[in-house]
């Protein structure tokens, strides 16, 4: 059995329900409605069959979250995340660029590195090398000037920490940033690259070894290892190529108001609500989430 959540915040209705009852009776004749999460925002259809089949017969309806998945395990109790553009709206390193008057330049190779046209490490490397000599005060300016929390991603992390799950940040990004942010959203683990500091300044230099989309996905594999969890019991969310292995190797990998080389694998895109319905996608009703 699989479950089809419908995740439509405010204007989840039964005609809305009932249009999407048809399109999966496409994929199976016996799919039925199972319950409402949050009435008016969330609900579950139940179904037999294939779930990609699922998903694009559910792609139909306009404005709506779908997520296709087995009924078990529905709790995961390991959640990854990618950082920038994900738990945060920004790009860091094209904000911190901005501080160099090289904002543009920069988040030109961003966008292609995301895309999956450049390689990661070699993109990396030119974009810090771009910012040799910028002072350290620079990015703790770029923090809190420029850098904001993704609508939902605390309630998202701080109501799965209460339920016993742990919760990794893992980023091609920096751990400047990474550090800060993971604990005001609340993450237990953290991984990120080391910029390289001399008397203040950027060096132009990125430590080894860089955190690329291998290293995402071993961080994954390791933490689902110590925690001694299965392949179902693992969420991940991210928005680039750079994600695409960590959202393969999850149980349920989620692409994030993604650029299309994630999408293209992910098992479901979450691009018209928060991160905090992927609460909803998980069974979790809204009076049990972490209220700040």
């Amino acid at each position: 059995m699989a479950i089809a959540t419908l995740i439509a915040a405010g204007r989840l209705d039964d005609r809305l329900v009932d249009r999407a009852l048809g399109l999966l009776r496409d994929v199976d004749p016996k799919a039925a409605f199972s319950r409402w999460i949050d009435e008016g925002d969330a609900a579950d259809l139940r179904f037999n069959g294939d779930f990609k089949a699922a998903r694009w017969a559910l792609s139909a309806l306009q404005d709506v979250d779908v997520v296709v998945q087995a009924d078990e395990p529905r709790w995961k109790r390991l959640f990854v995340a990618d950082m920038d553009s994900t738990i945060i709206g920004q790009e860091c390193i094209d904000e911190l660029a901005d501080y160099a008057w090289l904002k543009d330049q920069v988040a030109r190779i961003t966008e292609r590195a995301m895309q999956g046209e450049l390689d990661f490490p070699d993109a990396l490397r030119e974009r810090v090398r771009l910012l040799a000599g910028l002072d350290e005060r620079a990015l703790i300016r770029c923090l809190d000037e420029r850098v904001e929390i993704t609508s939902g991603a605390e309630t998202l992390v701080q109501t799965m920490r209460a339920g016993g799950a742990s919760c990794l940040l893992v980023s091609g990004g920096f751990l400047s940033f990474a550090n800060p942010i993971a604990e005001a959203v609340g993450f237990d683990r953290v991984k990120a690259n080391r910029l390289v500091f001399v008397g203040g300044k950027l060096s132009g230099e990125v430590g080894d070894p860089i955190v690329d989309a291998i290293a995402k996905h071993d961080a994954l594999v390791e933490a689902r290892a110590q925690l001694g969890l299965a392949v179902g019991d693992v969420l991940a969310v991210g928005d680039g190529a750079n994600d695409r292995l960590m959202i393969e190797e999850a149980g349920l990998g989620i692409a994030f108001k993604a650029k299309p080389a994630l999408v293209e694998v992910a098992d479901a895109e979450l691009k018209h609500h928060g991160l905090d319905a992927l609460l909803w996608v998980q069974g979790v009703r809204r009076r049990d989430w972490f209220r700040g």
